[in-house]
C-alpha cells in the first residue's frame, strides 16, 4: 500500500468534497425542488447573499470531488488498472460537471428571479416562470442524465478497485452499489427527484470513506489478481 503526498492530497480531496458538497446543501436556507415555484422566490429574497454563498459551496463540491476523482486517477491510471479506472472516473467526472451546470443554472436564476420577480403579483410572478419553463425543463435533463452518467463512472471505477484490490475489497463494492442504485431510480423513476434525494446522502458518504481510508491505508497497487 502507497501511502505518500499524493494519498494525502488524494484523500483529503475527497474529504474536502463531502464537506462543501455536505454543508453547502445542509445550510442552505431554502431548497429549490425540480422546478422553481412562485413562493421560491421570497424564500430566497429573505437572505439572497447567504443562498448564493451556500449554494457556491455546494458547487465547488462537485468540482473539489472532479478534482479527486482526476488525483486518484493520477496514480491509478497505467496498465492494467486503466482499463476499468479511467473510464469509470470519466464518466464519473463528465456526470459531476453535468450536476454541476445544472445546479449553476439554480443558483443563477434563483438569485435573478428574485430581482424580477420583485414586487410582481402572484399572476406576474406565474407568468414569468411559464416564460422559462422550457429551459428549467433541459436543465433537470442535465440533472438526470449527469446522475445516469456518474452512475456508469461508479460502476466501473468500482469494478476495477475490486478487481485489483486496489482499495479494501467492501470499498469496491459500496462504490458499485451505489453506482447501481444511482442508475437505477433515475432510469425507473425519472421525474421524482425526491426518491433520489437520499442518494446524494450516500455519495457525499462514500466520498468522506474513500478519503478516510485512502489517507489512513493508501493506494494499493501490487497489481494482484487474488
Amino acid at each position: 500500500m502507497e501511502k505518500n503526498f499524493a494519498t494525502k492530497f488524494i484523500g483529503w480531496s475527497f474529504i474536502v468534497a463531502a464537506v462543501l458538497l455536505w454543508c453547502g446543501w445542509a445550510l442552505s436556507p431554502h431548497h429549490v425542488g425540480e422546478y422553481f415555484k412562485a413562493s421560491d422566490f421570497s424564500e430566497i429574497g429573505k437572505d439572497v447573499w447567504y443562498w448564493i454563498w451556500m449554494y457556491r459551496i455546494h458547487i465547488f463540491g462537485w468540482v473539489t470531488m472532479a478534482i479527486a476523482i482526476f488525483a486518484f486517477v493520477s496514480m491509478t491510471g497505467k496498465k492494467p488498472y486503466g482499463v476499468l479506472i479511467v473510464p469509470g472516473a470519466g464518466m464519473i467526472i463528465v456526470g459531476t460537471f453535468t450536476i454541476a451546470i445544472a445546479a449553476a443554472y439554480y443558483y443563477n436564476y434563483g438569485a435573478w428571479g428574485v430581482g424580477q420577480t420583485m414586487g410582481k403579483s402572484p399572476a406576474e410572478i406565474e407568468e414569468f416562470l411559464d416564460g422559462t419553463l422550457f429551459t428549467n425543463q433541459y436543465v433537470t435533463c442535465f440533472v438526470r442524465f449527469g446522475r445516469i452518467f456518474s452512475g456508469v463512472g461508479l460502476i466501473l471505477f468500482g469494478a476495477g478497485i475490486l478487481k485489483w484490490r486496489i482499495l479494501d475489497k467492501w470499498l469496491g463494492w459500496f462504490t458499485v452499489l451505489l453506482g447501481l442504485t444511482a442508475m437505477g431510480i433515475i432510469l425507473a423513476i425519472p421525474d421524482n427527484f425526491e426518491i433520489y434525494k437520499p442518494v446524494f446522502h450516500v455519495k457525499v458518504i462514500w466520498l468522506a470513506t474513500m478519503g478516510i481510508f485512502i489517507l489512513l491505508k493508501g493506494i494499493n497497487l501490487s497489481k494482484s489478481d487474488t
